[in-house]
């Protein structure tokens, strides 16, 4: 009796220690094979309704949240657990951004899309700390559905230690008050899922107004993680990351992210507007971006795997286009809203958001075409020669005639279709910015530069416009020619200017001439400084030739108001000739022809590599020489100094 009692224990004492094992054996089976599926955005700059563009040469409606709502609630009919994030830029590049710092729209129709998710573009710095303070107080004040906000990587405490300026204490207090915090703990569908969120090193340099320090962001995540893993009982970790992907993996911050935070299972990635038609993986991290304005809705679906990990099962962009059907009362929020820009902001102007300005028969070059495509560009000319009219015909102290007027393609956001062009078109155009009368829009300035600085400033653009794309530039009443096969900051061969009647007259080094451009241009002067280590500077200055030490001294006014950028283009418009009587605009044929105003002379003949060299030619050839001969210098002593050791290998083996 005894022994079958001793083995009934025994088994018993077995059962009991294999129960836990069995149990973790069947967490394991029973995690293998979840499911999750995320639907995304990002770069969405403020279109939240459908706008009109050009896509591959044709005439073309897209995007608009009313038909994203409709694709969101088609998702989640199939699983209501469905995830949707958003990784920054949601505002500024619309109308309805005029309204940002008052209303909060971006984020409440986020909320209105069931977005759970955000984070901070560059650009929800563009109205200064006291915009985005105002947004954030506003969506709280609303009392509607508006995503967490997830930022890991500010630096409050370097700033707290230094001591907080009001700005930053500005934005801590409406940081708290809405709840920003690292990370976000998510529930779907039985899923632990942990949303984390940084701002990228060029974000940081795309937002010259932001007060705020920021931690490498990297860095910042693998804390955040390690804090998750501790405290967190987490299944799955996705980064929302307004850090940006690049051909150049240097320069490939969202990808520098998921290599040095491998525990990252998704990242979002926002900032450089990239459409990833296949998801980017580093080890068992996908990078995945569905492109700018709304034009697609991301949409993937992911499996947990037995090692704990989560495969992508499928990824797809989804267009958002006219055949899908708007969400009505999605729809109706977005109107209101835009009448609500109508009284709040054009009235000032004299505008209203369906005014046609002006009737476009010609074909624009698009925006990514000024970006990406570094040659002379139609809508830039066009933009230019606004800033140019609307500074000569503003109630200003400075009569002086526009000698140049520079449009940086950074700024340009949109481009104009065939057809009726509207107010809105010309703010989505050219929307950025606020100035400091505290009226959305980034306001003209006017500097002098001497002939020398427009030189130089025509040899930025050749020489530094592919490392910083965003500053090519595009130019009224400057005309240059340049090579892109010679040496860097000696690109440049030819440059001149036009007198009234479009003559050639040439340049004077050390003449002043008046310059006129947006405010956030100005700003990023600086920047351009950096990037060429200091060899290519300009420095703004009044009639006088004194230095303008604050640039927002130098804003246009027309009757003791600021001459804002897209009103400029507005003006513009609205100025050309009725050709054809109906009362309306019309666009001359004259912006269908290139004008010579950048010109490109693709030569590898080494007379056209060599000719016409510039100071810096000599420069760089001086360095490259000096290089040389320490070169030279140091195999010189390297030789002289094997020669000695040698020698006295020599005398060792002869005394031994």
């Amino acid at each position: 009796m005894k022994k079958h009692f001793k083995r009934f224990a025994a088994l018993c004492l077995a059962a009991m220690l294999s129960f836990p094992l069995f149990h973790l054996t069947a967490s394991a089976a029973q995690a293998d094979g979840q499911q999750v599926d995320i639907l995304f955005l990002h770069d969405t700059h403020s279109h939240l309704d459908s706008f009109p563009t050009v896509e591959n040469g044709a005439n073309v409606t897209l995007g608009g949240f009313a038909r994203i709502k409709t694709l969101i609630d088609q998702a989640k009919e199939e699983n209501p657990d469905a995830l949707v994030l958003d990784a920054g830029d949601f505002s500024m590049g619309t109308l309805v951004q005029t309204i940002f710092h008052t209303d909060a729209s971006e984020l409440r129709m986020l909320g209105a899309l069931e977005c759970e998710v955000t984070t901070l573009g560059n650009h929800e710095f563009d109205y200064r700390s006291s915009g985005l303070a105002g947004a954030l107080e506003a969506a709280v004040q609303s009392g509607e559905p508006v995503p967490a906000l997830a930022l890991c990587n500010v630096d409050w405490e370097t700033m707290k230690a230094e001591g907080l300026t009001a700005d930053q204490q500005l934005l801590e207090d409406a940081f708290a008050a809405y709840g920003v915090r690292d990370y976000i703990m998510l529930d779907k569908g039985g899923v632990k899922i942990a949303v984390l969120g940084v701002f990228g090193e060029d974000s940081l340099a795309c937002a010259p107004t932001c007060v705020l320090k920021f931690k490498d962001a990297s860095e910042a995540a693998a804390a955040t993680v390690k804090v998750i893993q501790e405290k967190e009982d987490a299944d799955m970790i996705v980064c929302v990351s307004h850090s940006g992907t690049s051909e150049n993996p240097d320069k490939s911050e969202d990808e520098i992210l998921a290599k040095a935070v491998p525990q990252l299972d998704l990242i979002i990635s926002g900032h450089t507007h990239t459409s990833l038609y296949e998801p980017i993986q580093h080890g068992n991290t996908y990078i995945v971006s569905c492109g700018s304005y709304g034009r697609s809705l991301g949409s993937l679906s992911m499996t947990r795997q037995s090692d704990g990990r989560w495969h992508m099962d499928s990824y797809d962009l989804l267009p958002i286009t006219p055949d899908i059907e708007p969400d009505d009362t999605a729809q109706a929020k977005i109107d209101s809203l835009m009448e609500k820009v109508d009284s709040a902001y054009l009235t000032q102007f004299g505008y209203t958001r369906n005014q046609v300005l002006a009737q476009n028969a010609v074909e624009f070059a698009t925006s990514d075409d000024l970006y990406e495509i570094h040659t002379e560009h139609n809508l830039g000319n066009l933009l230019s020669d606004s800033f140019t009219y609307a500074a000569e015909h503003a109630d200003n102290p400075d009569t002086h005639p526009v000698d140049v007027a520079i449009v940086p393609s950074g700024c340009v956001r949109d481009t104009f279709a065939t057809g009726d062009i509207t107010v809105t078109d010309v703010f989505n155009a050219y929307s950025l910015g606020i100035g400091p009368d505290g009226i959305p829009g980034y306001p003209l300035i006017s500097m002098y530069l001497t002939g020398a600085e427009l030189k130089t400033g025509a040899e930025i653009d050749a020489s530094m416009s592919d490392i910083m794309k965003s500053a090519r530039l595009y130019i009224s009443g400057l005309h240059f020619t340049y090579n892109p096969h010679r040496i860097i900051l000696n690109k440049v061969t030819d440059c001149y200017m036009t007198d009234e009647k479009g003559s050639r007259t040439e340049i004077e080094d050390d003449k002043l001439y008046r310059v006129v451009c947006d405010l956030y241009s100005g700003q990023m002067l600086g920047a351009v400084t950096d990037v060429s280590y200091g060899i290519l500077s300009v420095q703004p200055k009044f009639a006088d030739g004194t230095p303008i030490e604050n640039i927002e001294d130098a804003i246009i006014t027309d009757g003791g108001r600021e001459v804002k950028a897209w009103a400029a283009i507005a003006g513009f418009l609205d100025s050309l000739e009725d050709t054809d009587g109906d009362g309306i605009s019309n666009v001359p044929e004259y912006y269908a022809s290139p004008q010579g105003r950048k010109v490109v002379e693709d030569s590898r003949a080494i007379g056209d590599l060599l000719k016409s060299p510039n100071k810096f030619a000599f420069i760089i050839l001086g360095v490259i020489l000096l290089l040389l001969a320490l070169i030279v210098l140091l195999l010189w002593l390297l030789i002289k100094l094997a020669r000695r050791l040698m020698r006295r290998s020599a005398r060792r083996k002869g005394n031994g």
